[in-house]
């Protein structure tokens, strides 16, 4: 009897343990399911690299989406402000176009030039988009000139960016390293870290939204190679955000900026044509560059200052390393713990800014003489001419004076012009509209007079005077017979001394 009990304890002592064994198994299967189920549903894993090459996207093609997935587009549209699920369905490898011009595919490129490391900055980037601008620098560059891809994660929060990124980037066949910001720093301080991390001869700055094509890479480490004290960028194509086509862009403009200090493309000047000879296949000298890409000698980076670490949001730092770079042309100096940009800029003997636009940019839309920059307002109802963010041929407008510059702000010239970036006020009609119109410098209806007495502006063409909006369109200033009424009064900022008229 006891031996029959022993017997049942060891039979329920066994089938506790086989239970135990069966739960694990099987809880362990579950979670191998799930963590399938979640590398499945990771967006552009490796199937994307194995689809074929009349996929969606090749040949740098647009992508459709079907109507019946137009809703979940706009939906999907909203997480990055560009079509993502288009951008899902296009290889993470995709081909695309050789868009050069014919003399840069037979262009030659000595074997030695300086290896780079390429700096990219993310937040929340998507994973196709993040991935694609990788491959590409990977598939479209010489592997003996890459000496390492460092993508810098701006404290980014989706989770396939952390260890799954990890995991992927370390497979690929060019050294790829992942650094993690600590806090959200921003792009400027974000950059600087990966350069300090990076260990290449020249450090080559991309966006983290890109695709690079054939022979990207080499006429950029030429001119280097040349002259290290050239910083070098791409001619910049375009992807569309809508259906990701990839466009060629123009050789035939290069970066320059407003008196709003705005970064703009403008055409290239002939000075520069003459310059080039006709050869296409020369670089342009650029006043400023657009900044997301771009590559520069190590050494020279830190010999004019780096990046000036104290801007917080992308959108200045372009035009203020330009002017460095063009200002500042000095041999190799110690500067040491550098703390004050003025004090640098006096270190490295740095030319004025007035050489800078006549020297360098001397076809700059910038006025430099004027009796007048800032705002314009009226007497009668304190509101101030606006441009509205309206563009040429549009009319102007007048609005609540808000204090912060922008589009309030508008020089009146030497010349007498009154003036928003590269656009005049003209009027050619009588009564007519205060109309903007690309400057031309010929006075006619663009010439304005203005009487610090009696505070008029006066339409030389027309003999009235500028005056608050109608009832009619209660956003739009006009030209009506000099009365010099309150309505007619406009206060100039900083308006230099009458005498000087």
């Amino acid at each position: 009897m006891r031996r029959f009990a022993y017997c049942k304890v060891i039979l329920a002592t066994s089938l506790v343990w086989v239970m135990l064994d069966m739960f694990i198994l099987l809880y362990f299967s579950e979670c191998n399911k799930c963590d399938d189920k979640k590398e499945r549903g990771l967006p552009g894993r490796q199937d994307t690299l194995t689809r074929p090459r009349d996929g969606p996207g090749e040949g740098g093609k647009p992508v459709v989406i079907p109507k019946d997935n137009q809703e979940k587009m706009k939906e999907m549209f909203k997480i990055n402000q560009f079509n993502l699920m288009a951008s899902e369905m296009i290889a993470l490898n995709r081909s695309l176009p050789d868009v050069r011009l014919e003399g840069c595919k037979n262009k030659l490129y000595p074997d030695n030039l300086p290896r780079t490391s390429v700096v990219i900055v993310f937040h929340n980037e998507a994973w196709s988009t993040l991935l694609r601008t990788v491959h590409s620098v990977i598939d479209r560059s010489p592997h003996t000139l890459l000496e390492e891809i460092v993508l810098v994660d701006d404290a980014s929060e989706r989770d396939f960016l952390k260890r799954p990124l990890e995991q992927y980037v370390r497979r690929l066949e060019v050294p790829v390293r992942v650094v993690r910001m600590e806090q959200r720093s921003g792009l400027i301080r974000a950059r600087l870290k990966g350069a300090s991390l990076s260990t290449g001869q020249v450090i080559t700055f991309l966006d983290a939204h890109c695709e690079c094509t054939t022979g990207w890479l080499e006429p950029l480490l030429a001119r280097i190679k040349q002259d290290k004290s050239t910083v070098v960028c791409p001619i910049i194509d375009v992807i569309s955000d809508d259906t990701f086509e990839y466009m060629a862009g123009s050789d035939m403009t290069y970066g320059g900026f407003n008196w709003k200090l705005n970064f703009r493309w403008y055409p290239v000047p002939q000075r520069e044509m003459d310059r080039r000879k006709g050869d296409r296949t020369l670089p342009v000298r650029t006043p400023t560059m657009a900044g997301g890409l771009f590559s520069i000698d190590r050494d020279y980076f830190q010999e004019i200052g780096t990046y000036d670490a104290g801007m917080d949001i992308w959108g200045g730092e372009n035009l203020e390393i330009s002017f460095r770079i063009w200002q500042c042309g000095v041999t190799k100096v110690d500067y040491g713990d550098i703390t004050s940009r003025t004090g640098l800029r006096q270190k490295l003997q740095c030319k004025p800014f007035s050489w800078y636009l006549e020297n360098v940019y001397p076809d700059s839309q910038i006025p430099r003489h004027y009796y007048s920059l800032g705002e314009i307002r009226n007497v009668e109802t304190n509101q101030c001419l606006d441009n509205m963010a309206r563009k040429e041929n549009e009319k102007v407008g007048i609005f609540n004076c808000h204090g912060m510059g922008g589009n309030q702000v508008f020089s009146y010239t030497a010349n007498k012009e009154i003036r928003t970036d590269d656009l005049c006020l003209d009027v050619s009609k009588l009564n007519g509209p205060v109309m903007m119109l690309k400057c031309h410098h010929l006075k006619g209806n663009q010439l304005w007079d203005y009487d610090p007495v009696k505070l008029s502006l006066i339409h030389v063409n027309s003999n009235q005077c500028l005056d608050k909006a109608n009832e009619e369109d209660s956003q739009v200033p006009c030209v009506k017979d000099c009365t010099h009424t309150r309505s007619q009064q406009w206060l100039l900022r900083n308006v230099t001394l009458p005498e000087v008229f």
